[in-house]
């Protein structure tokens, strides 16, 4: 199964997918991570994004040819994204899940105020892509993080994907 963690930066969404991903023996694909493999001097502009999911989707594909559960992190802003994806999990016969990953603004802005190795995203990089973010259409499930939650999360997500 493919597995996608989405949501605005800031929200908790790497934090939740790599442990889901431990959880469920998965493996786990960060836009970030391919972004700082990828790129050497990050502009995140359009077609840098693009590549960024062009290469997350070969290695989903690539996992996906050898048995494995993937859990793909990144924000999934628009639905041509996310469409590339349900339609390659479909060609390959494997389940697609979505999970949106929500916070409140007091918590986005504390998180992204403290240095994170895993991720350049600041405040302004969160409000540039909160203005252009396509609201998911498909029927998914959407967490709320808090700052204390993650168990939480993780049980409910578990019975989402049992479903």
């Amino acid at each position: 199964m493919v597995v996608v963690i989405f949501g605005l930066p800031g929200t908790g969404k790497s934090y939740f997918a790599s442990r889901l991903a431990e959880k469920i023996k998965a493996a786990y694909i960060s836009s970030d991570e391919v972004r700082f493999e990828l790129i050497k001097e990050r502009t995140y502009d359009e077609e840098e994004k693009m590549a960024v999911y062009r290469k997350m989707l070969d290695m989903t594909v690539q996992l996906l040819k050898k048995d494995n559960h993937v859990v793909l992190d990144g924000t999934f802003y628009k639905e041509e994204l996310r469409r590339a994806f349900i339609k390659k999990a479909g060609l390959m016969k494997v389940d697609i899940f979505f999970i949106e990953v929500v916070a409140e603004d007091m918590l986005i802005q504390e998180r992204i105020s403290r240095h994170r190795p895993d991720s350049e995203a600041d405040y302004m990089v969160h409000m540039k892509v909160k203005e252009v973010f396509e609201p998911m259409t498909k029927r998914h499930l959407i967490l709320k993080s808090t700052a204390d939650n993650i168990d939480e999360m993780l049980a409910v997500a578990m019975l989402h994907l049992a479903q």
